[in-house]
Order: C-alpha cells, then sequence, then structure tokens
C-alpha cells in the first residue's frame, strides 16, 4: 500500500504543476486575438483544448486525492460501494480506483 500512496502522492503533485501550467497558459491567451480571421480561429481553438485539458487534469486531480483520503483512512484497498477488497491488478493499473471491477463496470467505468 505504501508504494501505491507514494505513486498517487507523486500523481497529485504532477496533476497540481499540470494543472498549474494550464491556468498560466490561459493567463497568456487573455491578450487581444490576432486580427486575422485564421489565426483567431486557431488562437480560440487552442483555448478550447487547453480548457478540456485542465478540466481532464482536475477531474483526475479529484480521484486521486479522493484514493489518497481512503488510503489515509486504512479503506484504500476496499471498493467503496460493495467493501470487497480491489484486485491488485486493477490498483497497478487505475492507482487512484476506489470501486472494484464489478462495480466499476455496474456504473460504467473504465
Amino acid at each position: 500500500m505504501q508504494d501505491r500512496q507514494a505513486e498517487l502522492e507523486a500523481l497529485r503533485d504532477e496533476l497540481v504543476e499540470r494543472v498549474d501550467r494550464y491556468k498560466v497558459h490561459k493567463i497568456r491567451l487573455e491578450n487581444p486575438l490576432d486580427r486575422d480571421m485564421e489565426e483567431q480561429a486557431i488562437e480560440l481553438e487552442n483555448e478550447d483544448v487547453i480548457d478540456a485539458l485542465e478540466e481532464e487534469a482536475e477531474e483526475e486531480l479529484g480521484q486521486v486525492m479522493h484514493a489518497l483520503e481512503r488510503i489515509e483512512e486504512g479503506e484504500g484497498e476496499l471498493c467503496e460501494r460493495c467493501g470487497e477488497p480491489i484486485d491488485p491488478r486493477r490498483l497497478e493499473v487505475i492507482p487512484y480506483a476506489t470501486l472494484c471491477l464489478d462495480c466499476a463496470e455496474q456504473e460504467g467505468e473504465p
């Protein structure tokens, strides 16, 4: 469990840095748009991509933080829905998983 916690903490730190970089990039994009219509379209498209990446990183960060909380509570290896142990192979693939495979499939998660 210690390895998983360390892996999650490293992932948390990486995601926090990534979200911060996206925010800095978005601040730079707040400058007036280019006068060229093609350049404006590219700038707006880039902004949409950055927004989507930031949202994805924040969602994953939330999952990582939730998994770390469960580890601290001593429940990190148990499915939060049914209480059964989460297969270690699942935790290797998705270290922030909080549901066993059966419960995750019922909820439509990976």
